[in-house]
């Protein structure tokens, strides 16, 4: 039986029944997939209104805003969850969908660049704060280890196809009409789901007794310095961010530059790691039944690892035929990370923890990419391929061998945390 809060009512759950049979993980998971398309087709409008007003300069402008969006992440998650179970959970993330809605349907307008710059604080401010609420939900809408496992590998499945299917999607919309269409298809996106959330019955966060707003701001991160498969979990996640930099940062530059190569050979490399991380998307729900988080993610850093070896030898040639198994291969890895994750969370964290903990693991791992993204950029400009991919191999490792140091071998039997720092065992 779930229990709703609120003025929700308690309702049973059909047993057996399949994991689009529940109607609200429905609406949710329809929710999630409009407003990732909607994000996708707002990264590609961004950086062509950067070119409408800055011209030449434009590739600063969007890095400006690529860079203040990471920071809002780092920084407005944690603070967002001091306060995200002080309101009913439902009514926070329509809030939220409609302030990205509004401020995407106002891009189109700006004429500065540093209106651009102050919307998307506005905007990257509320998706910091959507996101880890929104992943917050599913633990305790679906109690079953095999459907939620099946749930995270749908949300990685439909990120990465959101990564691939966005740029074509605007590719064809811009066929017919002017960019500044694709803002406003973005806003109805984000409307859209608004309208799928408030259609669910989702269960408030639990209230927490973690203190003042401060208390409850560091609440997340001081749980991933108490718990021993946390700390695993962020060593991986620098791993994850210091080959998905290659991917991200490098591959044009390596394709155009290097293998003289063209647009078309770029999206064949970035549709090999998309297909990586896809397959391992599809992939783990069988897998997890039988093996453990601890060896599937700690398989995906080895993986990213041999990826990033692969990336350097790659560099050291002109040849680049192997370049799309290499980029699957770090996308494979990128998917066993990433894919479990959320499992880990939920097992170490009690329900009125988890927006805490799921805000703290959202700024952790993208404080990892703010590291990792300008040494793909500035240090790529400056050294070339070879030192650069050797320094986030570097990086790699030190993720890598702090995962395996500090995530237990027998933690497969110790399913909750000591308590440390405050926090009482679950």
């Amino acid at each position: 039986m779930s229990t709703y809060h609120g003025k929700e009512a308690t309702r049973e759950e059909p047993r057996n029944v399949s994991l689009f049979g529940h109607r609200d993980y429905r609406h949710l998971f329809g929710a999630q997939l409009v407003a990732l398309f909607g994000t996708g087709l707002t990264t590609v409008a961004l950086g062509l209104l950067a070119y409408d007003l800055a011209g030449s300069d434009a590739g600063a402008v969007l890095g400006t805003a690529l860079a203040i969006k990471m920071i809002t992440y780092v920084t407005v998650a944690p603070l967002s969850v001091a306060y995200a179970d002080r309101v009913p959970r439902r009514f926070l993330l329509v809030t939220l969908d409609t302030i990205r809605a509004l401020v995407v349907l106002a891009l189109p307008f700006v004429d500065q660049v540093w209106q651009i710059y102050v919307l998307i604080v506005v905007l990257q401010s509320a998706s910091a704060s959507f996101t880890p609420a929104f992943q917050a939900v599913l633990p305790d809408l679906l109690p079953d280890e095999r459907d939620y496992t099946k749930a995270l590998s749908l949300s990685q499945l439909a990120s990465t196809m959101e990564s691939l299917l966005s740029p074509l999607l605007a590719a064809a919309v811009l066929s017919l009409v002017s960019f500044h269409w694709l803002f406003t298809g973005t806003s109805l996106g984000f409307a859209a789901s608004a309208a799928l959330v408030l259609s669910t019955r989702i269960p408030d966060a639990a209230r927490g007794d973690r203190g003042g707003a401060w208390e409850r701001t560091m609440a997340g991160i001081k749980m991933y310095v108490a718990t021993a498969r946390l700390r695993g979990t962020l060593g991986l996640d620098l791993a994850v961010a210091a080959a998905g930099s290659v991917v991200m940062v490098n591959t044009v530059n390596y394709v155009q530059d290097n293998l003289g190569g063209t647009q078309s050979d770029v999206a064949l490399l970035l549709a090999a790691n998309g297909a990586g991380t896809i397959l391992a998307a599809l992939l783990l729900p069988r897998v997890l039944d039988g093996i453990g988080d601890r060896t599937v993610m700690l398989t995906g850093g080895g993986t990213l690892l041999a990826g990033l070896i692969g990336a350097i030898a790659l560099s050291t040639v002109e040849y680049g035929a192997a370049a799309p198994v290499v980029w699957a291969v770090i996308g494979l890895g990128t998917g066993l990370v990433l894919t479990p994750v959320g499992r880990v969370l939920r097992r170490s964290s009690r329900p009125a923890d988890r927006p805490a903990i799921f805000a703290a693991r959202f700024s952790l791992s993208h404080a990892c990419w703010l590291l990792a993204y300008p040494i793909a950029g500035r240090l790529a400009t400056d050294a070339g391929f070879t030192v650069t991919w050797l320094v986030l191999g570097a990086l790699g490792v030190i993720g890598f061998v702090t995962a395996v140091r500090a995530w237990p071998r027998n933690d497969e039997d110790h399913p909750r945390p000591h308590a440390k720092a405050g926090f009482r065992n679950p």
